[in-house]
């Protein structure tokens, strides 16, 4: 799995003309399923995800998590992070997971980070054409693998 986490200030998903997904301050958690990934994967991920210490503290240092401050997580499925784009100038996906698999384990990794604190998780709608909006706050950018 290749995750791009960004903390942001606010995101949303839109989906034909309808904000079907929005969170306030937290993460917006873009995240592409390898043909390879497992739910071992999904659950490592969850996991450092929610603990993973970003957020600021009162002093303004990063040494607060997600789970720490109440805030929320908006996942959204994007299997053109998984593109090689080594040959040629077409990308090619063959990396990524089949819509069904990718869909059954973003949906565990979801839930696993319910499991691991997060209060609050939204999602965009697998396999749409979405709109995301956010307000990167930092800007913090972080890219994630397993």
């Amino acid at each position: 799995m290749r995750i791009v986490l960004q903390r942001v200030s606010e995101a949303s998903v839109t989906v034909e003309g309808e904000r079907i997904s929005e969170i306030g301050f937290g993460l917006l958690l873009l995240v592409g399923v390898a043909q390879a990934d497992g739910e071992a994967e999904a659950d490592w991920l969850a996991e450092k995800i929610a603990g993973l210490r970003i957020m600021g503290d009162e002093e303004g240092k990063m040494n607060r998590s997600v789970t720490d401050v109440g805030g929320a997580v908006l996942a959204v499925s994007q299997f053109t992070l998984l593109a090689d784009t080594r040959k040629g100038k077409r990308p090619s996906f063959i990396g990524a997971a089949m819509p069904e698999e990718a869909e059954r384990l973003f949906d565990h990794f979801c839930e696993r980070l319910r499991a691991a604190g997060v209060d609050r998780v939204e999602t965009g709608r697998f396999g749409a054409m979405m709109s995301v909006a956010l307000v990167n706050d930092g800007p913090v950018t972080i890219v994630l693998e397993r």
